[in-house]
């Protein structure tokens, strides 16, 4: 299992950034797919879930700011985020739960 995520970069607050995760064929379809970050210092954290069904889960930070999606047939998971702080400053990774791929790095200048 492939899983690419990109997207990432210096962004200003209350900016927006749309995060991608291209992920080896059938992967997306056929799992729940999450999306995690870790802040400097901090431990990894959950952000967002959407699963084979397509329902879609948040934490209470990214609640209301953030979307996850997925494109099935182009095997990506998709994490728009809105209305960004300094506190969203981290490495975002996709992930199954048993394979994870490199981060891409989110970076929010207050």
């Amino acid at each position: 299992v492939q899983l690419q995520a990109s997207g990432g970069g210096l962004v200003q607050a209350g900016g927006s950034l749309k995060l991608s995760c291209q992920a080896s064929p059938t992967i997306v379809g056929n799992n729940a797919m999450h999306w995690y970050r870790q802040a400097p210092g901090k431990q990894r954290e959950w952000v967002a879930t959407i699963v084979r069904g397509g329902d879609t889960y948040y934490a209470v930070s990214a609640r209301a700011r953030f979307t996850i999606s997925r494109d099935i047939a182009k095997n990506t998971v998709y994490l728009q985020m809105n209305s960004l702080t300094s506190e969203d400053t981290a490495v975002y990774y996709c992930s199954t739960r048993n394979e994870w791929g490199p981060g891409t790095l989110v970076t929010v200048s207050s």
